[in-house]
């Protein structure tokens, strides 16, 4: 994949933007973690797609999170940076909170996202079913929240450092600081922005796809996204958790490609 940074309208913004792959423009809106090094679902997606995936302000070198305040504001910044790359109606992929910005992005302007699929989105509450606080945790207590596949969690999340590796764990921690402070503003305290009085609005053509051993965004949640959107697809995918799409990815394509 290559990369570029781009300037949003104004000036407001400036982000880093991966883009790799031949054939239907597809962008892919990353989740609280960020892409992973050399992100090998970003490599498997630009064997099918044109694959464009830009990274949030605050992500790696992104620039003016200061600006966003909001989720209406992440929404638009969205927009923005699809206006900035003169991407028109493309397949729209968002994972966790990407997917939460997905469907926001879905339901504001119905008319210009007509394929979208939500990977384990975040967005709603359950009060049965309360998510776990990714903001109080220690970096070495992800993998076994996010993975189904605990060790690969580890290699993956790590790049084969060490999370007991005093530097890696500064540098790690000093990166994490940044992403979650964009991803306190529609995540923290919970990842409740009113998506569900919104969510109505969406007229494109949905696929929910949804890792069955989920620990962060449990499936009870895919069948409420379910409730909410009736005429989306429901792939659910056996031996995957949240971090579905590096665990599971060839499922996660297959159903990508129900979209037609």
């Amino acid at each position: 994949m290559e990369s570029r940074k781009i300037e949003t309208r104004g000036g407001r913004t400036k982000v880093r933007v991966y883009e790799g792959g031949s054939g239907e423009t597809l962008v892919f809106l990353h989740g609280a973690t960020g892409l992973i090094q050399d992100d090998p679902f970003l490599a498997r997606l630009a064997e099918r797609y044109h694959v464009v995936a830009p990274l949030l302000p605050g992500y790696e070198d992104s620039e003016g999170e200061e600006s966003i305040h909001d989720m209406l504001a992440i929404t638009l910044h969205s927009f923005d940076v699809l206006d900035a790359l003169e991407i028109r109606n493309p397949i729209l992929v968002g994972h966790s909170m990407g997917g939460m910005i997905a469907a926001e992005m879905a339901a504001l302007c119905p008319h210009e996202i007509e394929k979208l699929a939500l990977i384990a989105p975040a967005g709603l509450w359950l009060d049965e079913h309360p998510i776990p606080d990714l903001f109080a945790l220690l970096p070495m207590e992800l993998p076994a929240l996010l993975f189904h596949d605990v060790a690969k969690g580890i290699a993956l999340m790590s790049a084969g450092a060490n999370f007991e590796d005093d530097e890696f764990l500064k540098e790690f921690l000093i990166a994490n600081s940044r992403r979650l402070g964009t991803a306190g503003k529609m995540l923290f305290p919970i990842p409740n922005r009113r998506l569900s009085d919104r969510i109505y609005r969406v007229t494109a053509q949905t696929v929910l796809i949804w890792g069955q051993n989920d620990k962060l965004i449990v499936p009870a949640y895919g069948s409420r996204f379910r409730e909410l959107l009736p005429q989306a697809e429901w792939v659910e995918v056996e031996a995957g958790g949240h971090m579905l799409p590096y665990e599971q990815p060839d499922a996660v394509l297959d159903g990508i490609a129900r979209l037609g």
